[in-house]
């Protein structure tokens, strides 16, 4: 199969993103492209999945998921580069699932002012979403993604072989930020091939992040279904996965559009279909607490002036998805409740 390009328009920091099978072997190109004289490779995969650099390189061990998404990581990222002598001239290259390109990420963004960075997703979630789009950042126990920055890579190479050996909940995990796509401008990908929907689900974010790079306006569209994924996350201690809880999101972000007269209710069945047909959950997991969830809520990082009565979310209406803020709080308690509940059961 042909590797599919997606140019992330930029100016001056533009980049491609290059999908397909055997994309990873393209590493020591692009390197050698943005003149790097040395690299530290930040792995979370085994190092016989590490393609070559062509270049004296560092490789660090890492570990994928919410719990290394710390200061702390990128700390012990940052000590390592340089211990290893990293310069502004070298680079750095992340090897993993969406939580070690955002932690990499900061780490490249923040080691001296920043290092140019090379990401291999290596997982359907990080190579459809996480990390494209130049978002970095690291979880406090008050929230999802609260201490960041923007700095954007010099390529991301997603090998799609990388996806062979993922289980089963790897693969729906990765659905939930396809499934969403549905409903912010990628259109119906149900049944495409894999590279396919790689490649539409990085395109429509490419075109967002080209027009709105620091999430200004239009980039808040790309964060629907996040809100109450981002709050289920948490208070179940990360037992949902992200793109799990972005479905359950997305269906909540449906029927509280429904709910609120924003959309009819055909459009929010479709919310439903949409995400049930990619095998993910569309309820609340049992014993999911209405006040637990609106407060890490109203700490949303989109939140940026929430008043005592409402909340913000990404909704879907009659002129399309856009930002909506102060969303009476008995509105959201009301669709809440009128979630399905389903019990989750670790795979």
């Amino acid at each position: 199969m042909t590797i599919r390009t997606v140019t992330v328009e930029l100016g001056a920091r533009s980049y491609d993103v290059h999908i397909g099978p055997g994309a990873r072997h393209r590493l020591a190109g692009v390197l050698a492209a943005i003149g790097a004289r040395r690299v530290a490779v930040v792995s979370a995969r085994p190092p016989e999945l590490v393609p070559e650099t062509g270049l004296p390189t560092h490789v660090m061990a890492a570990r994928d998921g919410e719990p290394d998404k710390t200061l702390a990581q990128v700390e012990r990222l940052c000590r390592e580069f340089a211990g290893f002598g990293l310069t502004r001239s070298d680079a750095v290259v992340s090897v993993g699932g969406g939580t070690t390109t955002d932690t990499v990420g900061l780490a490249a963004a923040l080691y001296h002012r920043g290092v140019a960075v090379v990401h291999l997703p290596t997982t359907l979630l990080a190579q459809v979403d996480a990390s494209v789009g130049g978002k970095t950042a690291v979880n406090l126990p008050e929230g999802k993604n609260l201490v960041g920055a923007y700095w954007q890579p010099s390529a991301v190479l997603c090998d799609t072989d990388f996806l062979a050996t993922l289980p089963a909940r790897e693969w729906v995990n990765g659905y939930g930020e396809i499934a969403r796509c549905h409903f912010i401008g990628a259109g119906d990908l149900r049944g495409l091939e894999v590279v396919e929907q790689i490649a539409a689900s990085v395109g429509l974010k490419a075109s967002v992040v080209a027009a709105d790079e620091r999430d200004g306006g239009l980039r808040h569209i790309l964060n629907y279904g996040h809100t109450l994924g981002h709050a289920l996350e948490l208070t179940t201690g990360f037992a949902l996965r992200h793109g799990e809880a972005v479905g359950v999101g997305t269906v909540f972000a449906g029927r509280l559009a429904g709910h609120l007269g924003r959309i009819g209710p055909d459009r929010v069945a479709e919310h439903e279909a949409v995400v049930a047909s990619y095998g993910l959950q569309t309820g609340l997991p049992d014993g999911a607490d209405a006040d637990a969830l609106i407060a890490v809520m109203r700490s949303d990082k989109k939140a940026t002036s929430v008043s005592k009565s409402g909340l913000t979310f990404v909704l879907d209406g009659p002129g399309g998805v856009e930002l909506v803020r102060d969303v009476p709080e008995p509105a959201v308690r009301a669709a809440l409740a009128a979630m399905p509940r389903a019990a989750y059961q670790p795979q």
